[in-house]
């Protein structure tokens, strides 16, 4: 074949090659010559893996009614769900929770980075064997005339064999041992004297550097760098799970407090209810006007309303305390909180508070370690910044054997052929102005950091501050809404036993039923938020996990050895999994609004006489209700014969009024003049 024929047989592979990469696909490994991308390239989404949402049963809301068993769980038992079920870290925000980017995994991910730097200083063994064949064309001159002869071609084989092993050391030092050797083989018979013959030789070699790259500290501190991120990264992961306990427990006192807020509206629409109902049998007898009516109808509708949005925050909260703990929006049962919360005051020790939080916050220990990683980085930057200098050692042995031409074996003697090197290597970058500038940029930023984290003790110290004055604030707001609670149930059993005997004003009768349910959501407002607000402390001073009894323990799992994959896996870190708590909080044997002692006034469903009590009578403006004559006029001040009220059978005494209070009322006459303002007021004062 001779050379034209060889190029045109290369050109047309070389044009089918072409070809058949313009209609290469790019999802395809073959061809392995891929056009230009020109366009982009999108799958359609049902091309891609599936992956299903878990089924789950379909959410509860206010207007559908679904039999939910009850399940009965302690503040204890959901932080345990939460954390036996804490794979990617969730934290509260706001009515609902979300990932917090964190997951069990990260810190033995961070940990393989410590094996990575580690293999700077393996061995390395390596070994190469490879045959050449190679054929020179030489030309043979006649010695006698001068002249060119003939052409010889000299063909050449020859087999190498190279093995070498090297090994960096702490010192920055680079030792190694190699062992050469290369046989040929000529097929041109008086031209070499032997033929085949062997060339080896053993090396011994050893390089120090003397400034760049010496000593343990810049060989080790990538290493020490690696260690302190796998810290940061378990701190991290700490100060997650921290934020989703206290979410848990901030999740299960709203909740708490949710479910008293429901209890207080249906108490004062039950009670509503049975003043309109009052109201209605006292318009058909033309006791009451229709006025009143619309009043109260108006208070009973919004009071419904606000049920309303009571209700939809009981589902949501308890949607919140499902998604914080891994549960599924709904599986058939209701959550019952059943821990009580404390009532107790809390007292702290500002300087031991400031002390704990200073050593314990994963925040401020993350800020620390970064520190310690700024150091070490301006060891390497210091390091950069130094000349190359190095000093070089070498021995080495040569040998030579073969065969002549006669086929006598020649070779040399054991160590007759040395030769060594010592000597010194020197570089430097005129200037050094790239190691400077890196030099400087380190220097810079551990001044950052360092006043990043005085920034962070600053600020802890300010949010401890607000922790303790939230915490002083919400217990003295529930001590203030209990006595609240206690003088609007006083009052609303007195504007009730007064309504019933006909006597009440109805606005007055209508402003106690709310004081009443608002006092009642209020203390348990408060009472929640200063339980969370103790979990918020805790959380400051990052001691909550402690507190709670919760460790991390390291798994494991196996992956390729030092061996590899011809012996048994070994162990490595797999995760950082947190422990279950301890028991921390009581429980009782009812649920956890109860502690707000709810139960209803003495007079609280009184039903008049004669009167068909309906729950769902609402409001009833469609009712066709006889003509009420118009209301008197106030300032006529003639005399009214008063219309002997409707009274129970199981009427309520009114409960007497502490002397001095009693405002002072006269009935007006024809004749009587109306008081001024001032006149009422100072006849209202005591005596």
């Amino acid at each position: 074949m001779d050379a034209n024929h060889r190029c045109r047989t290369v050109a047309i592979l070389a044009m089918l090659l072409l070809l058949s990469a313009k209609s290469a696909d790019a999802q395809r490994l073959l061809p392995t010559l891929f056009p230009e991308q020109r366009s982009v390239q999108i799958r359609d989404p049902s091309q891609l893996p599936k992956y299903r949402i878990n089924d789950s049963a379909p959410p509860p809301t206010v207007s559908t009614k679904v039999d939910l068993e009850p399940y009965p769980v302690s503040l204890d038992d959901v932080i345990r769900i939460a954390l036996g079920r804490t794979d990617v870290v969730r934290i509260l925000v706001g009515t609902t929770a979300t990932s917090s980017g964190q997951t069990i995994y990260d810190a033995a991910i961070a940990n393989t980075n410590i094996d990575q730097n580690n293999a700077r200083f393996d061995p390395v063994f390596s070994a190469t064997s490879a045959y050449n064949n190679g054929e020179n064309p030489n030309a043979i001159f006649n010695p006698p005339t001068s002249s060119l002869s003939q052409f010889y071609g000299t063909r050449i084989g020859q087999f190498t064999n190279s093995t070498s092993l090297t090994k960096l050391n702490a010192l920055g030092g680079m030792s190694g041992i190699s062992w050469n050797d290369a046989t040929n083989t000529q097929f041109q018979p008086g031209l070499f004297p032997l033929n085949p013959q062997t060339t080896s030789s053993t090396t011994l070699n050893y390089t120090q550097p003397l400034l760049k790259g010496a000593g343990f500290g810049p060989n080790l501190a990538p290493i020490v760098i690696s260690r302190i991120n796998t810290e940061i990264s378990f701190f991290t992961l700490k100060d997650s799970v921290q934020e989703m306990v206290r979410g848990v427990i901030e999740a299960y006192w709203m909740l708490v407090y949710a479910r008293t807020d429901v209890w207080s509206k249906q108490q004062q629409i039950e009670q509503l209810e049975v003043v309109v109902n009052r109201i209605k049998s006292r318009v058909k007898v033309n006791l009451d006007n229709r006025a009143d009516l619309s009043q109260v109808q108006v208070t009973l509708a919004n009071t419904r309303a606000a049920l309303v949005t009571s209700r939809a925050n009981v589902i949501q909260r308890e949607d919140a305390l499902r998604n914080i703990i891994g549960m599924p929006p709904s599986d058939g049962m209701r959550l019952i909180p059943y821990s009580p919360p404390t009532d107790e005051r809390f007292h702290t020790e500002w300087s031991q508070i400031l002390e704990i939080a200073s050593e314990r916050r994963p925040d401020l220990v993350e800020l620390k370690l970064i520190i310690e990683a700024d150091e070490q980085q301006i060891l390497l930057a210091k390091n950069a910044a130094l000349p190359q200098l190095d000093g070089v050692a070498l021995y080495r042995w040569n040998g030579l054997e073969g065969t002549t031409p006669s086929g006598r074996q020649l070779q040399t003697g054991a160590g007759a052929n040395t030769d060594w090197t010592l000597g010194v290597n020197f570089s430097v970058p005129l200037g050094l102005r790239q190691s400077r500038a890196l030099l400087r940029q380190r220097e810079l930023t551990i001044v950052r950091d360092r006043i990043n984290l005085n920034q962070g003790m600053h600020n802890a110290a300010h949010l401890l501050a607000t922790s303790i004055r939230t915490l002083d604030q919400n217990y003295e707001l529930y001590l203030a809404y209990r006595e609240v609670r206690e003088a609007a149930k006083i009052n609303l059993d007195y504007q009730l036993a007064k309504y019933r005997t006909g006597s009440a004003i109805l606005i007055n009768v209508l402003q106690a039923v709310t004081d009443w349910g608002n006092a009642i959501s209020n203390e348990a407002n408060s009472l929640a938020a200063y339980n969370t607000t103790l979990a918020t402390l805790e959380r400051q001073t990052g001691t909550i996990l402690e507190t709670h009894g919760v460790r991390f323990y390291e798994e494991r799992f196996g992956s390729i050895g030092p061996l590899g994959r011809f012996v048994s896996d070994v162990c490595y870190p797999l995760d950082n999994r947190p422990s279950t708590n301890g028991d921390r909080y009581p429980t009782s044997d009812k649920p956890s609004e109860e502690k707000f002692e709810l139960e209803r006034p003495k007079n609280m469903r009184a039903k008049p006489l004669n009167i068909d009590y309906e729950k769902d009578d609402l409001p009833g403006f469609e009712e066709s209700l006889p003509d009420v004559p118009p209301a008197p006029n106030p300032n006529s001040f003639q005399e009214q014969t008063p219309s002997p009220p409707i009274r129970s059978t199981d009427e309520v005494p009114i409960p007497p009024v502490p002397e001095g209070k009693k405002p002072e009322i006269e009935t007006p006459s024809a004749s009587s003049k109306p008081k001024s303002i001032r006149q009422r007021v100072l006849s209202w004062l005591p005596r």
